[in-house]
């Protein structure tokens, strides 16, 4: 089979790109097993001339992150912020586009409107007066706070993603289960929402993602409080105080994108069919 010169220069371009996008993380990832002396006296890929010497690597550097700096802990409540923050935005979501859709009430163009138009809000506007009501309510520095903040941000999307792709289901299939006796509640829990599983799974992708790597959001409601604290601010107190300690720091980076990079490398292809449910359908 011949393989014709542009395509073997797009894939050499490919590649290259590939490579070069790829070679922080790996650095990073070689730098987090690395010992102290070695981090600070040498480039991390000088350990590439002898890999298979496995003297020159060490797991002292994540033992001392997860136990002695509370990173294990961090892990913990990233999880406890994400996964509700996640479940709790999409089930709303699902519901509000599936009335968007295919349910008939007064100002409902108009409703989706204003929801289409708070996506362009910016969310820093809010983040002073929704703080004012969490201290009188009592809810700064709490988990159901950071899930009501995280829910109320990732709705206007969510929403917007999920009615595009509920629209272009078949009229005909929702007709005739409606002739069939079908109710609004089981069109949506029997038909909508199998049909919908590709949108479904890319939009949790987005917002498990967006979560995880949130700062601003977790630092604002959340402040410095060590028993709440996720990933992300518990890393930038770390930046703070270990200093030049560059080999706990790798560990300490990696340690709060090693799920995101497994999320993403595992269902990279929900991306793309997220980006194209939210833009050429509906």
């Amino acid at each position: 089979m011949r393989i014709r010169p542009e395509r073997l220069v797009l894939h050499a371009v490919l590649i290259s790109v590939a490579l070069l996008w790829l070679t922080p993380t790996v650095g990073l990832l070689v730098s987090s097993f690395r010992p102290r002396d070695a981090v600070l006296s040498s480039g991390w890929w000088t350990v590439f001339t002898h890999f298979w010497d496995l003297r020159q690597f060490t797991l002292e550097n994540y033992i001392e992150i997860l136990t002695a700096q509370g990173m294990a802990r961090a892990f913990r409540n990233s999880l406890l912020i994400t996964i509700p923050s996640t479940v709790i935005p999409i089930s709303v979501a699902a519901l509000a586009a599936y009335a968007f859709a295919w349910m008939d009430f007064p100002a409902r163009r108009f409703l989706f409107g204003v929801v289409v138009g708070l996506m362009i809000v910016p969310l820093q506007m809010t983040l002073i007066p929704l703080l004012r009501v969490y201290n009188r309510l009592g809810l700064a520095g709490t988990f159901v706070g950071i899930w009501l903040a995280h829910t109320g941000y990732g709705l206007p999307f969510a929403i917007y993603l999920l009615r595009n792709f509920f629209a272009a289901l078949p009229r005909d299939l929702f007709e005739s289960a409606y002739l069939d006796g079908a109710s609004q509640w089981t069109a949506f829990w029997r038909l909508a929402l199998p049909l919908s599983t590709p949108a479904l799974a890319s939009l949790a992708i987005f917002q498990f993602l967006w979560v995880w790597n949130d700062l601003l959001v977790a630092l604002i409601y959340l402040g410095g409080t060590e028993d709440v604290a996720p990933l992300t601010v518990k890393l930038t107190g770390l930046v703070n105080s270990l200093g030049q300690n560059w080999h706990l720091l790798t560990a300490a980076a990696f340690v709060t994108m090693a799920l995101p990079l497994v999320v993403f490398l595992t269902l990279q292809r929900y991306f793309v069919r997220g980006i194209l449910a939210g833009s050429i359908k509906g």
